[in-house]
């Protein structure tokens, strides 16, 4: 099975892995590089969920 996630910004993608380390760090889950595919769907959608829930923080705060 091949993966669909292409970048659209393929240099963003180091500042993205660090943002991603981050939020996980602050919600408690404990990432590692490479592989995660021992942490539960549950750790993984609050990590993904509180990455997104800052990203429009960020982009609503730069509207004002």
């Amino acid at each position: 099975m091949t993966s669909n996630n292409k970048a659209v910004v393929p240099e963003a993608k180091e500042a993205l892995d660090r943002f991603k380390m981050e939020v996980a760090q602050e919600v408690g889950v404990n990432l590692k590089q490479g592989y995660n595919g021992d942490i539960t769907a549950r750790e993984a959608g609050s990590v993904g969920g509180m990455m997104v829930k800052k990203m429009i923080e960020a982009y609503e705060n730069s509207m004002k």
